[in-house]
């Protein structure tokens, strides 16, 4: 073998390394610190290794697939039950909300939601003003912010979306209001730029099914 192409194939086997071990970083970052910014968990991670290669730097999936390790190896006894009481919990708001179309998206539907996830939902009404307002009249005291998402349609205006936070029961809750017609397609999701994967409460009851069934057969 040359020596250019020896250097070389050793200079890859160096970034993949340093990007697994920069994933692992992140995973153990996001789990024990909060941070729900992949890009974010990233870049503190390579900086805390002193990796500077941005093409050691791993894609969102390959993070998330180090979190769920993560989860399995280190939090095998707290994270299936917090996992298990943001989805009891995201059931009851969507039911709460079932005037919206209420689905669930993101990590607790993923399922690597910890202590320290939200129960991020998405609600639909062409007054964005409306599902705040139903909550207020609820006596749920909220925070609000805005969102900016993407979507795969060519040339889709970026556009920033109501966001509605509160909390219930030591739950987060993180609630973004969109127009009626985002219910034919999903915006994209921040982990593989693919259409985000959302759940009716019906849905998410069958996971807790599978779950109990799951239990009782890993107990038999």
């Amino acid at each position: 073998m040359a020596r250019g192409e020896h250097h070389r194939i050793h200079a890859q086997d160096r970034t993949q390394r340093n990007r697994v071990l920069v994933a692992q970083e992140a995973a153990r970052l996001m789990s024990e610190h909060g941070i729900r910014d992949f890009h974010h968990a990233k870049l503190k991670a390579a900086e805390r290794l002193g990796i500077v290669d941005t093409q050691a730097l791993p894609r969102n999936n390959e993070i998330e697939d180090a979190l769920r390790e993560h989860q399995r190896i280190f939090q095998a006894d707290t994270q299936p039950q917090a996992l298990r009481a943001r989805r009891e919990a995201a059931v009851e708001a969507m039911r709460f909300m079932r005037a919206f179309d209420a689905r669930l998206v993101g990590a607790v539907l993923e399922g690597t939601a910890d202590e320290h996830s939200a129960v991020c939902l998405h609600v639909f009404s062409d007054d964005p003003e409306a599902p705040g307002l139903f909550l207020r009249e609820q006596g749920i005291p909220l925070e609000t912010q805005s969102r900016r998402l993407r979507w795969s349609n060519p040339g889709a205006d970026q556009v920033d979306y109501p966001v509605l936070l509160f909390g219930a029961d030591g739950i987060p809750f993180d609630i973004t209001v969109l127009p009626v017609d985002a219910l034919r397609q999903a915006p994209l999701d921040r982990v593989d730029e693919r259409p985000m994967r959302r759940a009716t409460a019906s849905m998410v009851q069958q996971l807790l099914a599978e779950e109990d069934i799951a239990a009782f057969d890993a107990s038999s």
